[in-house]
C-alpha cells in the first residue's frame, strides 16, 4: 500500500498513517460526562477514544504546539503532613470508586473546572480546592503547593484523559489542630469517602511491595505514584 496515498471514507478523506485530522474523527457516543470517538487513521481502520473533551479538543487532533500547551482534565494531589512531634506522613483517603465497586486507597483528586483556566496555574488552583473539599485542609501560610508534573496520561490506549500531579506539604503545630481541621464533608455529587489513612514511609513501602493496601485491596496508579514520590523524599526538594 502506498503510504502517501490519500484514503477516503464516505463522508471525509483521511491520510494513511498515524496523523489524525479533525475531519477523520467521528463521534460514536455523546453524553454530558463522556464521549467516544472513532479515530479513523486509515480506510477501514478505527481506533476508539473515550474522552471528556469535545471533538475539537481531543489530544489526537492537536498540533505539537497545541499539545504542549494542553490543560489536563484533572489533578491528583500528594498531600504530606508535617508535625513537629511526628515523622512526616502521606495523607490518603478511602474513596468509593464506582467502576471498582469498593472503597480504594486514594489521593485527593478532582477535575479542573473551566473557571480554573484563567486563575494562575489551573492545576494548582484546582488542587487547593480539591484538597480542601476532600480533607478539610486549607493551604495556608507556612504550607507549600507545587506542580510535580504538568500532565500525565491515565491509560492512553483507551482514553486521552490526563492528570496533573501536585504536591502539598501541610505544616501544623500539633496533632490536635490538624485533627480539628480534617473533614470529608466537602464531598459533592457522586463522591463518597470513608476516612483517612496517615502513611509513614515504612507503611508506604510495604503497600508498594505488597501491591495492595492493608486489607488486600488493590489501589489506583495515582496512589502508587503518591507513595513512590513520598518515600523517595522528592517532596523535600
Amino acid at each position: 500500500m502506498d503510504k502517501n496515498k490519500k484514503m477516503s471514507s464516505p463522508d471525509r478523506s483521511c491520510p494513511a498513517g498515524p496523523d489524525i485530522s479533525r475531519s477523520c474523527v467521528k463521534t460514536m457516543f455523546d453524553s454530558k460526562f463522556i464521549h467516544v470517538y472513532d479515530l479513523q487513521y486509515e480506510e477501514g481502520r478505527h481506533y476508539f477514544d473515550a474522552s471528556r473533551r469535545t471533538a475539537d479538543e481531543i489530544a489526537a487532533v492537536k498540533t505539537d504546539e497545541e499539545f504542549r500547551k494542553m490543560v489536563p482534565d484533572a489533578v491528583s494531589c500528594f498531600v504530606i503532613i508535617v508535625l513537629p512531634d511526628k515523622e512526616p506522613r502521606l495523607l490518603l483517603t478511602e474513596e468509593f470508586r464506582y467502576p471498582a465497586g469498593r472503597f480504594l486507597l486514594s489521593v485527593p483528586a478532582g477535575l479542573i473546572d473551566p473557571g480554573d483556566r484563567g486563575n494562575g496555574i489551573p492545576a494548582l488552583t484546582a488542587a487547593a480546592r480539591e484538597i480542601e473539599e476532600e480533607t478539610g485542609l486549607k493551604i495556608s501560610e507556612g504550607d507549600s503547593l507545587k506542580l510535580v508534573n504538568p500532565l500525565v496520561f491515565s491509560t492512553p490506549g483507551m482514553s486521552d484523559e490526563s492528570n496533573a500531579l501536585a504536591c502539598a506539604v501541610i505544616n501544623r503545630g500539633d496533632s490536635a489542630s490538624l485533627e480539628a481541621q480534617l473533614s470529608q464533608k466537602g464531598a459533592s455529587g457522586s463522591e463518597l469517602f470513608d476516612g483517612f489513612l496517615f502513611m509513614t514511609k515504612e507503611q508506604a513501602g510495604k503497600a508498594i511491595r505488597d501491591g495492595a493496601d492493608g486489607r488486600g485491596i488493590y489501589y489506583s496508579v495515582y496512589t502508587w505514584m503518591g507513595m513512590m514520590y513520598f518515600i523517595s523524599d522528592m517532596w523535600k526538594e
